[in-house]
């Protein structure tokens, strides 16, 4: 038997309950080797192997693996376990498990807070005095510096005063505490801004005879997402899909609803894309779906928020394929129509993130459009007043209309605010999917890509929530460790 022949491997891993099919056989397992999966290529890559352990059935092995952990990227491993012995004569043998243990690294909950200012700095603008501004670098291995925070800008001095800021210790130094970083034009370093406001944290700027002072430093060990999820904290997710006129004739292949036997149309692509990254965050799996803009049979009443099930008791659907199922039998029953309302299904979910604040459960909307939003000013009052609760809201735009209203719903760059209140935090995402579309037809990666920017925005969005009204995560169960087997793997 040759080489792969002799290579037990295990292709499905669950990260939630930690079972993956392996084969308990009556000999010794060498060692264990991870791969990971390439998001655009979908091939396997050896990430590292464990060290190899003779004479046992239930090996512990110690040594561990780090990777980088992305809320918004479906991350998948692969533990390929290589025996001694060829596999000879196991058949209706008993399959056995694996245990994972995963541990978020101290260091990733690090954030350091500081303030600097600054002295006799050089003269730039003709008319008046310089408006300076201080761009920090972090060292890469490969000699290359990345930027990694910037100050705002003081108008018109010599002589600033930077606001403080608060930045993560592995964006500024990814761990590493005496590389050099190029802030302005001189050099410091993580160990040495530790010190604090000291004569060692006082630098010479390299023109003319200025200075650079750190004022002020400090590091705290913050929660992180990772010890929310630990915790038991869920993630609910509800999905509202745009039923309006302006999709066109679902039985026309011109339409943003079409049923194209051979691929999914845009809708289902942006739902499927979101939803089986946050699915993997809610143990039970049920979710409300939610249509609008629509005529409902059988009177022909409109309704801007709607069960995609038509149980408007039970709305829910069992997973993201149970969505699909029920956005697919809606377009058979109901008429599309408008106008384009966010408000009721911006307030549906808000009405039951104002049920639960302890922390225990999280909000996330998807609202999928294809058009110019018909409710503004009623829009903008539900996202401010959901700023407050614990919740968040991603819009898919869909289709090549302009969606300049729902880059204001965004807020990047202005807070949203109603009736002259400012929405207390960002909780809103927008992203046009027309932007993420490959062009050579890979839906897969065009998914792929659309959910790493839609999603990349929750986790802080949700620390922002539970930071400000002071929620602290549940302590994490213990790890399992099954009968008659005391230690368990760490990789």
């Amino acid at each position: 038997m040759d080489k792969l022949e002799d290579m037990a491997s295990v292709y499905e891993f669950d990260p939630i309950t930690g079972n993956i099919p392996a084969t308990k056989v009556e000999i010794t397992v060498s060692l264990c080797v991870l791969y990971t999966q390439g998001v655009e290529t979908k091939q396997w890559r050896e990430f590292g192997r464990t060290e190899v352990i003779d004479n046992t059935l239930n090996p512990d092995f110690v040594r561990k693996y780090i990777l980088d952990y992305f809320f918004e990227e479906k991350q998948n491993l692969r533990f390929d376990f290589r025996l001694e012995k060829p596999l000879g004569g196991i058949a209706g043998k008993k399959c056995g498990t694996i245990i994972l243990s995963v541990e978020e690294l101290g260091n990733c909950r690090d954030s350091a807070t500081m303030q600097f200012c600054a002295n006799k700095l050089d003269k730039k603008d003709f008319f008046g005095k310089s408006d300076p501004f201080i761009v920090f670098y972090r060292s890469n291995e490969d000699g290359t510096f990345t930027i990694c925070h910037k100050t705002e800008v003081v108008k018109n001095t010599l002589n600033p005063v930077w606001q403080s800021f608060t930045i993560p210790v592995r964006a500024l130094c990814n761990g590493d505490f005496d590389s050099h970083d190029f802030i302005g034009e001189f050099t410091t370093s993580y160990r040495e801004l530790a010190r604090g406001q000291s004569q060692f944290n006082v630098y010479e700027v390299l023109c003319l005879l200025s200075q650079v002072t750190l004022l002020s430093f400090s590091v705290e060990s913050e929660c992180t997402f990772l010890d929310y999820i630990k915790g038991g904290t869920q993630i609910n997710f509800t999905v509202a899909i745009d039923f309006t006129a302006s999709n066109g004739n679902p039985s026309q292949s011109t339409s943003l609803h079409y049923m194209n036997p051979y691929q999914m149309n845009a809708y289902a692509m942006a739902l499927k894309a979101v939803g089986e990254i946050i699915q993997d965050y809610d143990s039970d799996k049920m979710f409300p779906a939610l249509g609008f803009g629509a005529k409902l049979p059988p009177d022909g009443q409109v309704s801007h928020e709607f069960p995609l099930n038509g149980n408007i008791e039970n709305p829910y659907c069992n997973g993201i394929d149970g969505i699909l199922e029920a956005y697919h039998e809606s377009l058979k029953t109901v008429q599309l129509y408008g106008p384009t309302n966010f408000a009721p299904v911006v307030n549906h979910v808000a009405r039951y993130a104002a049920a639960v604040q302890d922390g225990s459960q999280y909000f996330i909307l998807l609202i999928i459009t294809d058009g110019v939003i018909s409710d503004m000013a009623q829009t903008k009052e539900a996202i401010v007043n959901g700023a407050k609760l614990p919740m968040s809201i991603i819009i898919v735009g869909v289709g090549q209309a302009e969606f300049d209203a729902m880059v204001e719903l965004d807020g990047d760059d202005i807070r949203i605010s109603s009736r002259g209140k400012l929405a207390e935090r960002d909780i809103v995402q927008f992203v046009p999917f027309r932007d993420y579309m490959d062009r050579t037809g890979n839906h897969v990666l065009s998914m792929a890509r659309l959910a790493k920017d839609v999603l990349a925005e929750i986790p802080d969005q949700f620390i922002s929530y539970m930071k400000s009204r002071g929620i602290k995560p549940n302590p994490a169960p213990p790890p399992y460790t099954p009968s008659g087997h005391t230690h368990h793997t760490q990789i």
